[in-house]
């Protein structure tokens, strides 16, 4: 056998371990047999009986960030559009997704170039010191755990609205939460993959099939059931500067898996192929808002629903739920697993306990998971208001951590060049990265306090639903 063939038949990556290969070069006369690579930057020395945590393909990483954003924010694009018409909806996700894009990509860039960084928390150290990782540490572990709790809340939605509320809500959502600490206990990436592949499955399902049924209905379920009725979808709306920053606040939210691809590139066995990756993940999942986003509203105009699913009346509400509950659970499994693991990472950094299987080991990847679950749900019973929480977390934490620490790791990595011979480029570049920075500020402060406000305003309604309560939280979707 060939030199060449050898290496073919081993491939980029060792077949066993699943670590990247060493691609030092030979010396003459030497074969060709890539050699695994022993320790990573993050997790240190792999453990023969321990989980390789640098196992995760480029197809994996494809579907784990196409999870990790096709699910509860999905459900909120139609409302958006209600809200801002049409037109400036469809403009509006094409504008915010392509700033998560190149938010993405800088994300990518930054772990090439400094290997040990795990999370944005260690990003944030690099270029802040102490307070950067501590500021941007506290936010993550908060957006991650929120997000977690929606999808709690979204599942227990789902749990009414397939059994016609047949228990008490406060039950549906401590089943969820207990649904989600046990898948969320498996440890690592690649083994979780396969569950992204069916949650992502259930909900695209879910959402085409609710998208096709408001286009083959004679008028939405909520809609008056009397005479003739046509959509009162609206090309360009008006919205209040309130409702407008609540809706870009959703938006962000949907696009705002940007501070999550650290991890997914930390367990990947080729960071290489993240930018491959992201663009195919981010292409996808801007058609699917946009083509969801546009049909239900133009369907169901001002009587579509949030989240989405319960647009088509009270049977296909049931039918969507039915399907989309193991992505709903899929979703607080993920965003359990990843702020967790960012804790347990950083408490065993650096000893062997963190690829081992010792009781040291279990003991705090469990406590990790069961203090993050008990939190999430805490949250999704306090705040039982879907759209509203949505907004508040993209306006408080999501722009926060997807604008500002991407900006700002543009400047930590090319402000040196400014000095020589600066391009038409770098000053573009430079005037960009500020716009963003400065978009997030603005987003975070106009959206918390806008969020905040819809928030209250749910409390106040009559028939709302209330923190605690047993009342079915289907009924208003």
């Amino acid at each position: 056998m060939t030199d060449k063939q050898i290496k073919h038949q081993l491939g980029d990556d060792d077949i066993e371990t699943g670590q990247p290969t060493d691609h030092s070069a030979p010396q003459e006369g030497e074969i060709i047999v890539d050699k695994p690579s022993s320790a990573d930057d993050v997790f240190g020395g792999v453990n023969a009986n321990g989980p390789n945590y640098r196992s995760v393909g480029w197809i994996g990483t494809i579907i784990l960030m196409l999870k990790t954003q096709i699910g509860l924010g999905v459900l909120s694009i139609p409302a958006i559009f209600e809200s801002v018409g049409l037109i400036p909806g469809v403009l509006l996700i094409c504008a915010v997704a392509g700033v998560a894009t190149w938010t993405s990509y800088m994300v990518g860039v930054f772990k090439l170039r400094h290997h040990q960084v795990y999370g944005i928390d260690d990003a944030g150290g690099l270029m802040f010191g102490w307070v950067g990782r501590e500021v941007f540490g506290a936010a993550y572990l908060l957006f991650m755990i929120f997000v977690a709790g929606s999808a709690i809340l979204g599942t227990s939605i789902g749990l009414n609205a397939v059994s016609r509320h047949g228990a008490c809500t406060a039950v549906f959502v401590v089943v969820a939460a207990a649904i989600g600490f046990l898948l969320a206990s498996i440890r690592t990436l690649n083994r979780i993959k396969w569950l992204a592949w069916v949650g992502l499955s259930c909900v695209v399902v879910s959402i085409l099939i609710v998208a096709v049924s408001v286009g083959i209905q004679d008028r939405p379920a909520t809609a008056p059931q009397d005479g003739p009725w046509l959509s009162d979808y609206k090309l360009v709306g008006s919205p209040t500067f309130a409702q407008g920053v609540s809706a870009v606040s959703s938006l962000i939210f949907a696009c705002s898996a940007t501070p999550i691809y650290f991890s997914i590139a930390a367990e990947m066995r080729e960071p290489r192929h993240f930018t491959r990756s992201l663009v195919i993940a981010q292409i996808v999942s801007t058609l699917i808002y946009a083509t969801i986003g546009i049909v239900v509203y133009y369907y169901c105009g001002s009587y579509v629903a949030s989240p989405a699913l319960g647009s088509a009346g009270p049977l296909i509400k049931r039918v969507a739920y039915g399907i989309a509950l193991p992505g709903l659970m899929v979703t607080s499994t993920l965003f359990i697993h990843l702020s967790s693991k960012s804790i347990f990472v950083r408490v065993l950094r650096g000893s062997v306990h963190l690829t081992s299987n010792s009781l040291i080991h279990w003991t705090t990847w469990l406590s990790c998971t069961l203090g993050v679950t008990l939190i999430a749900y805490i949250i999704a019973s306090g705040i039982p208001f879907f759209n509203d929480l949505v907004s508040l977390i993209g306006a408080m934490l999501g722009s926060f951590l997807g604008y500002q620490p991407t900006g700002s790791m543009w400047f930590y990595e090319n402000w040196g060049k400014r000095r020589g011979n600066r391009t038409w480029k770098w000053t573009v570049m430079a005037c960009w990265s500020g716009f963003i920075i400065l978009t997030g500020c603005f987003i975070t402060v106009a959206g918390t306090y806008a969020s905040v406000t819809g928030i209250i305003s749910s409390i106040r309604a009559d028939g709302g639903s209330k923190p605690w309560a047993c009342a079915d939280n289907s009924n208003s979707v």
